[in-house]
């Protein structure tokens, strides 16, 4: 399935339970967490612009993606958003699954090289 299941002008004009069934049934056919976590952003704005009725809409179902599917990308740089999906201790499980040690190892490693280069005396071969 290469084309979207819903365009911009459905996700911000249909009603709660229809965007419900619909992103449900989506990720049921297709599997696809990346574009689910993306329709359900796009409601989360929408509650954000005043419509209350999506203050937690599809909780299940984030709940089930970030805690049991395979981190993608987009879950990492969308994880945020969804805080107030979970209580403190899943909250703090969760960021310690999507952001592992090894990846924070590495941009600590890349930032200590790079500030010991900017005060490592140039190298010469001269005596």
């Amino acid at each position: 399935m290469n084309e979207q299941l819903l365009s911009c002008r459905q996700l911000f004009n249909l009603k709660p339970k229809t965007l419900e069934t619909r992103i449900t049934n989506f990720y049921n056919q297709t599997q696809n967490s990346s574009l689910t976590i993306q329709y359900i952003l796009t409601l989360r704005v929408r509650y954000q612009l005043g419509a209350q009725e999506f203050a937690h809409i599809l909780k299940d179902l984030v709940r089930y993606l970030f805690m049991n599917t395979k981190a993608t990308r987009t879950m990492k740089r969308f994880f945020y958003y969804f805080q107030d999906y979970f209580m403190a201790p899943e909250w703090r499980s969760l960021r310690l699954r999507l952001f592992t040690v090894r990846s924070f190892g590495e941009k600590v490693m890349s930032i200590a090289r790079s500030l010991v280069s900017a005060v490592r005396p140039d190298e010469t071969n001269e005596p």
